[in-house]
């Protein structure tokens, strides 16, 4: 079964996360269904955090720590359903593997 890595980059404000959160969450629910009915594992490269309350990748180190714990070359998905700082995965998109 192929492992899929789902990654959502958020905004620099906790204010905007924590509003935004519940349409991320709303939209990551049927993309994992499908890609499980498809026959792939997801897997949430980071998790919600209950303290900043929402799941978001909040800053570009906190980005560099995710990829960091990626393998390299496991196929990825960045999912987005707000506004977002793409800046905050660039740094692990520039330099990871996607197989094909």
């Amino acid at each position: 079964m192929q492992t899929i890595y789902l990654v959502a980059s958020g905004d620099l404000r906790l204010s905007a996360n924590q509003n935004c959160w519940p349409a991320q969450e709303a939209m990551e629910k049927p993309l994992i269904a499908v890609l499980e009915r498809e026959g792939a594992q997801v897997q949430r490269a980071h998790t919600y955090d209950p303290a900043k309350k929402h799941g978001f990748i909040d800053s570009q180190k906190y980005g560099i720590e995710i990829f960091r714990a990626i393998p390299n070359d496991a196929s990825l998905i960045v999912a987005e359903a707000v506004w977002q700082y793409s800046h905050h995965v660039l740094p692990g998109l520039w330099t990871h593997r996607v197989p094909f």
